[in-house]
C-alpha cells in the first residue's frame, strides 16, 4: 500500500472516529439526539460565542467602550484610590479624573487585538468539549474560552497597554499624579504596576461582556437569531 493510501485511510478512520463521538455526546442529550447532526452542536457553540465577540468585544474597543460601561468600567485599585482622594483634597480633581479615563482608554486600545485569539479558539472547540459546554452553567462557553486564552490575550494585551499608556498620554498623567501624592508630606509613597493591572481589568471586561451575550443566548429564545442557535440550544431548554 502507498504512503498516500495509507495516510488516507488513517485520515478516514479519524474523522469516523471523530463524528462517532460526538454522537454519542448527542445521544446523551435530552430528546437523545435523534436528527441531530454530529457536528450541529460544535457549530452552534462557535457561533454563539462568535456572536459574543463581534456584538460584545467590539463594543470594547469603541471610545467610552470601557469607560462609559459601567459593567466593566476600570476603577482605581485599592493602592491608589488613597492618591485620588488625596488629590481631590488639593483641589485636583481634573487631574484625578484624567487618570481614570486614561487607564480606561488604554483598555479600549488593547481590546483591539484580541479578536484573532479568539477565532483561532472557538475554532479549536472540540467534540469533547460540546457537551460539557451546552449542559453546563450559562456561562459554560465563556469559561472554556477564557480557560483557552487568558494566558495568549495576557501576553499579547500587556506590552499593547504599556505602548497604549504612552499613546493615549496616561503614563505622562500617573507619573504627574503619583510624584504629586508622594511629595506629600507623611503619605505612605506608592509605586504600582499599572500594566498589570489594567490587562488584569481589561481581560475580566472581555470575558464579562462575552458571558453576557451566551447568557442571552442560552435564556431568551429571541436572542437566537439564526437557524442553528435555536435548534442547538432548543437541546438545553
Amino acid at each position: 500500500m502507498s504512503i498516500f493510501k495509507k495516510s488516507l485511510l488513517v485520515l478516514s478512520l479519524f474523522i469516523l472516529s471523530a463524528c462517532a463521538e460526538l454522537q454519542n455526546v448527542v445521544n446523551t442529550l435530552p430528546g437523545g439526539g435523534i436528527g441531530t447532526d454530529p457536528t450541529l452542536i460544535a457549530n452552534g457553540l462557535r457561533q454563539a460565542l462568535d456572536f459574543g465577540i463581534d456584538k460584545q468585544v467590539s463594543k470594547l474597543t469603541q471610545k467610552d467602550g470601557f469607560y462609559k460601561n459601567q459593567l466593566v468600567k476600570i476603577l482605581l485599585p485599592q493602592e491608589l484610590q488613597k492618591v485620588d482622594r488625596a488629590l481631590r483634597d488639593l483641589g485636583l480633581n481634573d487631574l484625578a479624573d484624567q487618570g481614570l479615563l486614561l487607564l480606561n482608554r488604554a483598555a479600549e486600545d488593547a481590546v483591539k487585538e484580541a479578536t484573532p485569539i479568539f477565532v483561532s479558539a472557538v475554532r479549536d472547540i472540540t467534540f469533547n468539549d460540546a457537551k460539557n459546554i451546552l449542559l453546563g452553567p450559562d456561562n459554560a462557553a465563556t469559561s472554556y474560552l477564557e480557560g483557552k486564552t487568558n494566558q495568549a490575550l495576557y501576553s499579547k494585551f500587556n506590552p499593547v497597554i504599556k505602548n497604549s499608556f504612552s499613546k493615549v498620554g496616561a503614563d505622562d498623567i500617573w507619573t504627574s499624579i503619583i510624584t504629586r501624592y508622594n511629595s506629600i508630606p507623611f503619605v505612605n509613597q506608592v509605586n504600582p504596576d499599572l500594566t498589570d493591572y489594567v490587562t488584569n481589568q481589561a481581560l475580566d471586561g472581555v470575558y464579562k461582556m462575552i458571558s453576557i451575550e451566551e447568557k442571552n443566548i442560552r435564556t431568551k429564545i429571541s436572542a437566537r437569531t439564526t437557524p442553528l442557535l435555536k435548534q442547538v440550544f432548543a437541546l438545553q431548554d
